[in-house]
């Protein structure tokens, strides 16, 4: 009897975002939790116009676009699956799954529509607004129009200490949490270089948290909760990736804010309709009446999967393992 072959699996890493060596570092991840005895994995890297398959021991060879295919031995090979780890631009904003869709090739994440309004953190805390979810409020700056929203509208609607941060980036690359009205400036700045739009955020006090999620046909899979606990100002790069962080899971809180942050992840999922799995971050504060607040900072749909990243660390202390839920997802859309 002749043996079923294995689908063909692409993890695209890269990117032309300045996230490009977190994704590799993602993709080195991937690589290493899938079930190689059930799929055959390939790491495809793409900067820009060149893309190529790595073949091992310092072998690549190009990707042709026209229908994701590369040679191998002398024959054409086409990937069945294209798992995206591309953070940031072409992978988490919609564009590369235009590409894909074309292509009529499934792949990992949700589809362009819901990426490319993830991506955008302003307008989707506004579209989430309007089904009861909790955000902080924000001003929205567009470059050349900046000038629009005077310094003291800012301070006098938005409070200080608050952040200012890229309409659409990632890993914390060019924000700052502005505790004067001299810093706000350098941190507008700072974030215009990142991005053409640009967010000042009223700051919440409390306690950070995220939260992943992944659903197929058959079930629902809500991870524990992981607190988020740094002496740095905030959650950023230093922090998410080298060490100045603890990255408690589980969380210490109540089951029932627990249960109420898992909830709120499965309900929001559903409400963009995503697909694979996703990473929401929240923060935790108080109402007037010591309730407590679940504030959605922001939603990543190509979590990082690094060794000091979020999911995996989630995964492990979860009933599940890495190689399953990475099956889990692929096998959904076939």
């Amino acid at each position: 009897m002749k043996t079923k072959a294995k689908r063909l699996i692409a993890i695209v890493a890269g990117g032309n975002s300045s996230e490009y060596e977190v994704s590799l570092r993602s993709a080195e991840g991937l690589y290493s939790f899938f079930d190689h005895e059930r799929y055959e994995v390939y790491i495809v890297v793409m900067k820009d116009l060149d893309w190529h398959v790595e073949l091992g021991e310092g072998v690549t060879t190009p990707v042709d676009r026209n229908d994701f295919s590369f040679e191998q031995g002398g024959e054409r090979r086409r990937f069945d699956y294209a798992y995206i780890t591309v953070h940031g631009t072409p992978g988490e904003n919609g564009i590369l799954q235009g590409y894909f869709d074309l292509l009529h090739i499934p792949y990992s994440t949700s589809d362009v529509l819901v990426e490319a309004l993830t991506f955008d953190k302003y307008a989707l805390n506004n579209y989430l607004r309007s089904f009861g979810v909790t955000v902080a409020d924000s001003i929205l700056l567009i470059k050349g129009h900046e000038h629009e929203v005077s310094r003291e509208e800012i301070i006098e609607r938005i409070g200080l200490p608050c952040f200012v941060k890229p309409v659409a980036d990632g890993s914390s690359f060019g924000i700052s949490k502005v505790k004067t009205v001299e810093q706000l400036q350098p941190a507008l700045e700072k974030a215009f270089k990142q991005n053409n739009k640009i967010m000042i955020e009223r700051f919440m006090d409390g306690t950070e948290v995220t939260v992943a999620c992944y659903k197929t046909r058959e079930k629902t899979v809500v991870l524990p909760v992981t607190e988020i606990v740094t002496d740095n100002e905030f959650f950023d790069y230093d922090a998410k990736y080298n060490g100045e962080v603890d990255e408690i899971t589980p969380a210490r809180i109540s089951p029932e804010l627990t249960s109420a942050l898992q909830a709120e992840t499965s309900r929001i999922y559903d409400l963009l309709l995503c697909n694979g799995i996703i990473r929401i971050d929240y923060i935790v504060t108080k109402n007037a009446d010591n309730s407590d607040c679940i504030n959605l900072l922001e939603i990543n749909t190509t979590p990082g999967m690094t060794a000091a990243s979020l999911v995996p660390q989630m995964v492990a202390v979860s009933d599940t393992d890495m190689a399953t839920v990475l099956s889990d997802i692929i096998e959904n859309q076939f």
